[in-house]
């Protein structure tokens, strides 16, 4: 026999349904996952974009380390980056990105080296 759950038929006002805080580590994975998923974009062995995040309330300021292949047209793929990482990260968390910095810390070849 199930039981019957009292439930209101209509939802609470917006302001009396409690609030919502995504942490700022969240918004790295975000960040770090839509950088890593731009063409051009490239991971150094294992590790792949490295993201900081500061700011407060719904606003966030980003700043992002990554590697990129070569020959890869820098100005492109960091605006490409630029608009990835800003889109996913208002789509999913609600925030606003107020800065995102982007440093190109190593450029990788496609092609792995022939000697060690």
């Amino acid at each position: 026999m199930s039981r019957v759950l009292d439930v209101p038929r209509e939802l609470a006002d917006p302001g009396e349904r409690g609030t919502l805080t995504i942490g700022h580590a969240v918004v790295r994975k975000v960040a770090q996952h839509a950088a890593d998923t731009v063409p051009g974009t490239a991971r150094d062995g294992r590790k792949g974009p490295k993201a900081k995040v500061g700011g407060h309330d719904n606003d966030v300021d980003l700043a992002l380390d990554l590697a990129l292949r070569y020959p890869a047209a820098v100005r492109a793929v960091v605006g490409d980056v630029r608009e990835k990482v800003t889109e996913e990260v208002e789509l999913i968390t609600g925030y606003r990105v107020r800065t995102l910095a982007v440093t190109v810390s190593a450029l990788l070849p496609d092609a792995a080296p022939r000697v060690r």
